[in-house]
């Protein structure tokens, strides 16, 4: 699988962006999608999973309210919805897709395949 990762940019606090990633293959519908981001100078850590029929997600607490995920099968794509941005929302955004099942949407180390990311900032 390959990740395409796009929408980032630079917006002010409050607005908001769309995140997108497309996805090769034809399995794209087996696979867990989630977020991550990575700020400068940390680590990076996870925002938003979503399952195989995006029935299940999950996310990070600091983007509960804000950030919402969601994924189209047919067209191979994951989403992420970034409202009410912050400053500390600002990071270098991947998309990642999992082989493991959505009881572990979390967990970094289960996550077979990334994209390139995308850069967001959010300026105050």
């Amino acid at each position: 699988v390959q990740l395409q990762a796009s929408g980032g940019g630079l917006v002010q606090a409050g607005g908001s962006l769309r995140l997108s990633c497309a996805a090769s293959g034809r399995t794209f519908g087996t696979y867990v999608m989630a977020w991550f981001r990575q700020a400068p100078g940390k680590e990076r850590e996870f925002v938003a999973g979503v399952g195989w029929s995006a029935v299940r997600t999950s996310y990070a607490d600091s983007v509960k309210g804000r950030f919402t995920i969601s994924r189209d099968n047919a067209k191979n794509t994951v989403y992420l919805q970034m409202n009410s941005l912050k400053s500390e929302d600002t990071a270098v955004y991947y998309c990642a897709a999992s082989r493991a099942g959505p009881g572990t949407i979390t967990i970094m180390s289960n996550y077979d395949y990334w994209g390139q990311g995308t850069l967001v900032t959010v300026s105050s």
